[in-house]
Protein backbone atom coordinates (compact mmCIF):
# COMPACT_ATOMS: atom_id res chain seq x y z
CA UNK A 1 0.00 0.00 0.00
CA UNK A 2 1.04 3.65 -0.32
CA UNK A 3 2.12 5.75 2.65
CA UNK A 4 -1.48 6.99 2.90
CA UNK A 5 -2.95 3.47 2.87
CA UNK A 6 -4.07 3.25 -0.78
CA UNK A 7 -3.77 0.03 -2.77
CA UNK A 8 -4.88 1.59 -6.08
CA UNK A 9 -5.56 4.99 -7.61
CA UNK A 10 -9.06 6.23 -8.42
CA UNK A 11 -8.61 4.79 -11.96
CA UNK A 12 -7.68 1.35 -10.61
CA UNK A 13 -3.91 1.57 -11.23
CA UNK A 14 -2.31 -0.66 -8.58
CA UNK A 15 1.30 -0.88 -9.82
CA UNK A 16 2.87 -0.15 -6.44
CA UNK A 17 5.18 -3.13 -5.94
CA UNK A 18 8.90 -2.99 -6.66
CA UNK A 19 10.66 -6.02 -8.17
CA UNK A 20 12.07 -6.83 -4.75
CA UNK A 21 8.64 -6.78 -3.16
CA UNK A 22 7.12 -8.87 -5.95
CA UNK A 23 9.66 -11.58 -5.12
CA UNK A 24 8.70 -11.32 -1.43
CA UNK A 25 4.99 -11.64 -2.24
CA UNK A 26 5.48 -14.58 -4.59
CA UNK A 27 7.65 -16.34 -2.01
CA UNK A 28 4.81 -15.80 0.48
CA UNK A 29 2.28 -17.22 -2.00
CA UNK A 30 4.35 -20.39 -2.32
CA UNK A 31 4.10 -21.02 1.44
CA UNK A 32 0.29 -21.05 1.52
CA UNK A 33 -2.24 -23.66 0.46
CA UNK A 34 -4.40 -21.07 -1.28
CA UNK A 35 -4.63 -17.44 -2.36
CA UNK A 36 -7.97 -15.61 -2.20
CA UNK A 37 -9.30 -12.49 -3.92
CA UNK A 38 -12.68 -10.97 -4.72
CA UNK A 39 -14.11 -10.82 -8.23
CA UNK A 40 -13.55 -7.04 -8.46
CA UNK A 41 -9.80 -7.59 -8.16
CA UNK A 42 -9.99 -10.09 -11.02
CA UNK A 43 -12.03 -7.71 -13.17
CA UNK A 44 -9.67 -4.78 -12.62
CA UNK A 45 -6.25 -6.48 -12.58
CA UNK A 46 -6.86 -9.72 -14.53
CA UNK A 47 -4.20 -11.46 -12.40
CA UNK A 48 -2.73 -14.95 -12.75
CA UNK A 49 -2.37 -15.42 -8.96
CA UNK A 50 0.44 -17.92 -9.36
CA UNK A 51 4.10 -18.11 -8.28
CA UNK A 52 6.43 -16.58 -10.87
CA UNK A 53 9.30 -14.52 -9.45
CA UNK A 54 10.65 -17.32 -7.23
CA UNK A 55 10.65 -21.09 -7.32
CA UNK A 56 7.73 -22.73 -5.57
CA UNK A 57 4.38 -24.40 -6.01
CA UNK A 58 1.31 -22.52 -7.13
CA UNK A 59 -1.34 -22.18 -4.42
CA UNK A 60 -4.97 -23.05 -5.09
CA UNK A 61 -6.71 -19.93 -6.40
CA UNK A 62 -9.97 -18.98 -4.68
CA UNK A 63 -12.24 -16.35 -6.23
CA UNK A 64 -15.21 -14.90 -4.32
CA UNK A 65 -17.77 -14.37 -7.09
CA UNK A 66 -21.39 -14.55 -5.90
CA UNK A 67 -22.86 -14.20 -9.41
CA UNK A 68 -20.37 -16.62 -11.05
CA UNK A 69 -19.58 -13.77 -13.43
CA UNK A 70 -15.89 -14.58 -14.02
CA UNK A 71 -14.98 -13.87 -17.64
CA UNK A 72 -14.08 -17.01 -19.58
CA UNK A 73 -11.35 -14.89 -21.23
CA UNK A 74 -9.68 -13.93 -17.94
CA UNK A 75 -6.21 -15.25 -17.17
CA UNK A 76 -7.71 -17.16 -14.24
CA UNK A 77 -10.20 -18.95 -16.49
CA UNK A 78 -7.83 -19.83 -19.33
CA UNK A 79 -5.24 -21.32 -16.95
CA UNK A 80 -7.68 -23.15 -14.66
CA UNK A 81 -6.79 -26.59 -16.07
CA UNK A 82 -3.14 -26.00 -15.14
CA UNK A 83 -3.65 -24.32 -11.76
CA UNK A 84 -6.37 -25.55 -9.40
CA UNK A 85 -9.04 -22.88 -9.12
CA UNK A 86 -12.07 -22.67 -6.84
CA UNK A 87 -14.84 -20.16 -7.48
CA UNK A 88 -17.21 -19.44 -4.61
CA UNK A 89 -20.69 -18.53 -5.86
CA UNK A 90 -24.05 -17.86 -4.29
CA UNK A 91 -26.57 -20.73 -4.36
CA UNK A 92 -28.68 -18.39 -6.52
CA UNK A 93 -26.02 -17.91 -9.19
CA UNK A 94 -27.03 -18.66 -12.77
CA UNK A 95 -26.61 -22.41 -13.36
CA UNK A 96 -25.63 -21.93 -17.02
CA UNK A 97 -22.77 -19.66 -15.96
CA UNK A 98 -21.63 -22.22 -13.42
CA UNK A 99 -21.64 -25.04 -16.01
CA UNK A 100 -19.67 -22.87 -18.42
CA UNK A 101 -16.97 -22.24 -15.79
CA UNK A 102 -16.89 -25.88 -14.72
CA UNK A 103 -16.20 -26.92 -18.34
CA UNK A 104 -13.05 -24.80 -18.15
CA UNK A 105 -11.84 -26.84 -15.18
CA UNK A 106 -12.93 -24.48 -12.40
CA UNK A 107 -14.29 -26.07 -9.23
CA UNK A 108 -17.42 -24.06 -8.37
CA UNK A 109 -18.69 -24.34 -4.82
CA UNK A 110 -21.64 -22.50 -3.33
CA UNK A 111 -21.72 -20.69 -0.02
CA UNK A 112 -24.76 -18.97 1.45
CA UNK A 113 -24.20 -15.42 2.62
CA UNK A 114 -25.86 -16.15 5.96
CA UNK A 115 -23.16 -18.70 6.84
CA UNK A 116 -20.51 -16.02 6.28
CA UNK A 117 -16.82 -16.52 5.72
CA UNK A 118 -16.54 -18.90 8.67
CA UNK A 119 -18.84 -21.34 6.88
CA UNK A 120 -16.81 -20.98 3.70
CA UNK A 121 -13.53 -21.57 5.54
CA UNK A 122 -14.97 -24.74 7.06
CA UNK A 123 -15.81 -25.97 3.54
CA UNK A 124 -12.33 -25.13 2.30
CA UNK A 125 -10.79 -26.94 5.25
CA UNK A 126 -12.75 -30.00 4.19
CA UNK A 127 -11.00 -29.70 0.82
CA UNK A 128 -7.60 -29.82 2.54
CA UNK A 129 -6.91 -26.07 2.58
CA UNK A 130 -5.34 -25.02 5.89
CA UNK A 131 -3.72 -21.66 5.11
CA UNK A 132 -5.04 -18.84 2.93
CA UNK A 133 -3.26 -15.71 1.74
CA UNK A 134 -5.90 -13.01 1.27
CA UNK A 135 -4.76 -10.47 -1.32
CA UNK A 136 -7.85 -8.29 -1.44
CA UNK A 137 -9.15 -6.05 -2.64
CA UNK A 138 -10.24 -3.61 0.01
CA UNK A 139 -13.84 -4.87 0.28
CA UNK A 140 -12.72 -8.49 0.64
CA UNK A 141 -10.10 -7.50 3.20
CA UNK A 142 -12.78 -5.70 5.20
CA UNK A 143 -14.98 -8.79 5.41
CA UNK A 144 -12.11 -10.82 6.86
CA UNK A 145 -11.29 -8.04 9.33
CA UNK A 146 -14.95 -7.51 10.25
CA UNK A 147 -15.45 -11.21 10.99
CA UNK A 148 -12.22 -11.41 13.02
CA UNK A 149 -10.58 -13.86 10.63
CA UNK A 150 -7.22 -12.16 10.12
CA UNK A 151 -4.39 -14.01 11.87
CA UNK A 152 -1.60 -11.88 10.40
CA UNK A 153 -1.26 -8.71 8.35
CA UNK A 154 1.92 -8.47 6.29
CA UNK A 155 2.13 -5.08 4.61
CA UNK A 156 4.67 -3.39 2.37
CA UNK A 157 4.48 0.40 2.58
CA UNK A 158 5.58 1.83 -0.76
CA UNK A 159 7.15 5.33 -0.96
CA UNK A 160 4.13 6.93 -2.63
CA UNK A 161 1.36 9.34 -1.64
CA UNK A 162 -1.72 8.73 -3.80
CA UNK A 163 -4.65 10.50 -2.13
CA UNK A 164 -8.22 10.59 -3.35
CA UNK A 165 -11.45 9.68 -1.57
CA UNK A 166 -12.28 7.32 -4.46
CA UNK A 167 -8.94 5.48 -4.30
CA UNK A 168 -9.10 1.96 -2.86
CA UNK A 169 -7.57 1.47 0.56
CA UNK A 170 -6.09 -1.62 2.19
CA UNK A 171 -9.37 -2.16 4.05
CA UNK A 172 -12.52 -0.60 2.59
CA UNK A 173 -16.11 -1.46 3.46
CA UNK A 174 -18.16 0.30 6.11
CA UNK A 175 -15.38 0.26 8.69
CA UNK A 176 -15.78 0.17 12.44
CA UNK A 177 -17.86 2.93 14.04
CA UNK A 178 -15.51 3.31 17.00
CA UNK A 179 -11.79 2.80 17.49
CA UNK A 180 -12.54 0.69 20.58
CA UNK A 181 -14.38 -1.81 18.37
CA UNK A 182 -11.64 -2.07 15.73
CA UNK A 183 -9.26 -4.98 15.25
CA UNK A 184 -6.20 -4.49 17.44
CA UNK A 185 -2.97 -6.20 16.40
CA UNK A 186 0.56 -6.68 17.74
CA UNK A 187 3.64 -5.58 15.79
CA UNK A 188 5.90 -8.61 15.22
CA UNK A 189 8.53 -7.21 12.88
CA UNK A 190 9.51 -4.18 10.86
CA UNK A 191 12.12 -4.17 8.09
CA UNK A 192 13.41 -1.41 5.80
CA UNK A 193 14.23 -2.33 2.19
CA UNK A 194 15.46 0.65 0.22
CA UNK A 195 12.57 3.15 0.50
CA UNK A 196 10.00 0.47 1.37
CA UNK A 197 8.92 -0.65 4.81
CA UNK A 198 7.64 -4.20 5.46
CA UNK A 199 5.64 -4.56 8.66
CA UNK A 200 4.14 -7.73 10.09
CA UNK A 201 1.33 -7.71 12.63
CA UNK A 202 -0.39 -10.64 14.34
CA UNK A 203 -3.73 -11.01 16.06
CA UNK A 204 -3.67 -10.34 19.80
Amino acid sequence: MSIDGKIATRTGDSELSSRSDLRRVHKLRATHDAILVGINTVRIDDPLLNVRHVRGRDPVRIILDAAASLSTRSQIAVTSKKIKTILVASPRADKARIRRLEKLGINVITSAKKSGLKGLLAKLRGLGIRSILVEGGGATNWEFVRQNLVDEAIICIAPRLIGGAASSTLVDGAGFARVALSAKMRLCSCAKRSDELIVRYSKL
